[in-house]
Order: C-alpha cells, then structure tokens, then sequence
C-alpha cells in the first residue's frame, strides 16, 4: 500500500514521464526522509537503446530516482511546497548490481543537512534486500 500515488507525487514534483523514476511512496517523513519504489518495466522507453538484447536500467537513471525521492522528502516541508529541488553534485557513488526488467527498485533518502538552500542527503537503492546503488547527493532549493 502505498502513501502516495503517482497523481500525488506530481501534485509535489515538476517530474513528468518519461523523466518521472517515482511511481509510489511507502514512507515519508516531511523535511526528513522517504522511502519510494519504481518498478522497471521492460516497456521503459530507455531499454530501447540501453541495451537492445541485454537491458539495464542505467545508474544515471538510479541517481536521479534517489534525487527524485530525496525532492519529495525536502518538498514535502511546508517551507519548501511549489519550490524547485535542483541536483548538485553525486559523492562516493556506488553501483553495485545490475537493475533490469522485472525489478522494483526501493529507493530511501534520508536529508543530512541544509544550510540555506542547499543541502545534501544519502540515498540507497535496493532490489529486494540487495544493495543496488548508493551515494551522497547535493542539492538546491529555489523558487521554479
């Protein structure tokens, strides 16, 4: 079950398909973390050319589905509702198993710290109880 759906997610974030990686949200604590899932479907525009006969969702892709999610949390907190969350900077990024077709991805960021607008958070991506990517990330507030 979920606590929020992908009209919901929308109502939060700019993100649209085929560039919104959030389709549900399990958990939230606003201004603290989420807890997020996208499922990767064989039909995801991007298994068109990466890679045709081998697919795999790429880590980029697995990033900004950590950035998205950290967004929701950060967004989430009434000081921030209509702003713009913009990615800064990926530190000690970790790939650790391939994401393809079939697989749902969990996807947890927790917000670290802010210092005006800008602030960063650990993300981590599991498939199942699997470690598939992990990573610092950096961020900015702004008006849209």
């Amino acid at each position: 079950m979920s606590l929020l759906d992908k009209a919901q997610i929308e109502a939060i974030l700019p993100h649209r398909d085929p560039f919104l990686f959030v389709d549900r949200v399990l958990e939230l604590v606003p201004g603290e973390y989420a807890i997020a899932e996208k499922d990767i479907l064989p039909t995801d525009d991007v298994f068109r050319g990466h890679f045709p006969g081998r697919p795999v969702f790429p880590g980029v892709l697995q990033l900004e589905a950590l950035a998205q999610t950290g967004a929701i949390a950060a967004l989430s907190s009434p000081e921030y509702k209509g702003k713009l969350v913009l990615f800064g900077r990926a530190d000690q990024v970790r790939f650790r198993r391939a994401v393809v077709p079939g697989d749902t991805l969990r996807l947890e960021a927790r917000l670290l710290q802010r210092r005006g607008p800008v602030g960063k958070g650990e993300g981590k991506a599991y498939v199942g109880d699997e470690l598939a990517c992990s990573a610092l990330l950096t961020f900015a507030i702004t008006d849209p």
